[in-house]
């Protein structure tokens, strides 16, 4: 069996978990990442510079593992220099937040929405790894299970320039809306904790400018495009549980990851609602499996 081949079906079985075990994997290979692959190899071969691929999807739809998947395939088989990150790993300190918290609106305490993550220090990153002339540098890591960076010593280290980097996360790529429509209120948490709109309003100013700035340095736009949003609690149960099983550590409960998720509600709906301004676009269906792919 080919060299990436093997490699891809020993990282999927490492993250199957009892209840939710990878179905179909070479079929999925052959009719989805690979010929992913092949573009973006393509793409990065007609371009001549470090390529820059925006990630995204809601809550639990696969992200991670599937960055990780193209990034096995671009090195074991086209033998590409991969970088691959989460905007997760940007989020800013507890005390940065706590200090939006006092300052603008308490709901900030908790890291998710735009406005939580550090964005000089990501836009910085990226331009950085971008460079012709390439230097050193090292790329934060967020602990999820302490809610905190790890310590710059345990950072990701790049010390080539990537062929292709892979930028991963929930919300990258994410369009502001129309003041109008913020509104109506899309849950609980909006409606009871948010009433004035100050949290919302600052959210979706901070997509309008410095994270336009950043995702548009992307070149190309993958989208996981999940049936609808109560998916994202399902499958974000199954992400906490293999954290635990990774970690060894408390994660957050059933009733609170519920809560969590309401956070991201209004922008990951804003998402599926225009997921054809992505290049290519994964369906997933309702078994967390791909059904399709569309290329636009």
């Amino acid at each position: 069996m080919l060299k990436y081949k093997n490699a891809y079906l020993k990282f999927v079985k490492k993250q199957e978990v009892p209840e939710h075990r990878f179905q179909n994997k070479i079929e999925q290979l052959d009719n989805f990442y690979l010929p992913i692959c092949y573009k973006l190899f393509n793409y990065h071969k007609y371009k001549k510079k470090t390529l820059l691929v925006g990630l995204s999807g809601g809550q639990g739809s696969g992200k991670s593992t599937i960055a990780k998947i193209l990034k096995i395939i671009l090195k074991n088989h086209f033998m590409l220099n991969v970088v691959n990150f989460s905007i997760d790993d940007f989020y800013k300190t507890i005390d940065q937040r706590k200090k939006m918290a006092k300052s603008i609106h308490p709901l900030f305490s908790i890291r998710g929405v735009p406005g939580t993550h550090d964005t000089k220090m990501l836009h910085n990153t990226i331009k950085n790894l971008m460079r012709k002339n390439f230097k050193k540098i090292k790329i934060p890591r967020f602990d999820k299970s302490s809610d905190e960076r790890f310590s710059k010593k345990n950072w990701q280290k790049i010390s080539k320039r990537p062929d292709i980097i892979i930028f991963e996360g929930w919300c990258v790529g994410a369009n502001h809306e129309l003041i109008t429509k913020l509104s109506n209120p899309v849950n609980i948490l909006e409606k009871k904790e948010d009433a004035k709109l100050t949290w919302r309003k600052k959210v979706n100013n901070e997509l309008k400018t410095k994270y336009k700035k950043i995702f548009s340095l992307i070149d190309k736009k993958i989208f996981l495009k999940i049936p609808n949003f109560k998916y994202v609690l399902k499958w974000r149960l199954i992400q906490e549980k293999k954290l635990r099983k990774k970690f060894k550590k408390k994660t957050m409960t059933s009733l609170e990851v519920k809560k969590f998720i309401m956070f991201y509600e209004r922008i990951t709906k804003n998402m599926i609602k225009n997921y054809k301004s992505n290049d290519i676009i994964l369906f997933i269906d309702k078994k967390h499996k791909i059904k399709s792919m569309e290329n636009r």
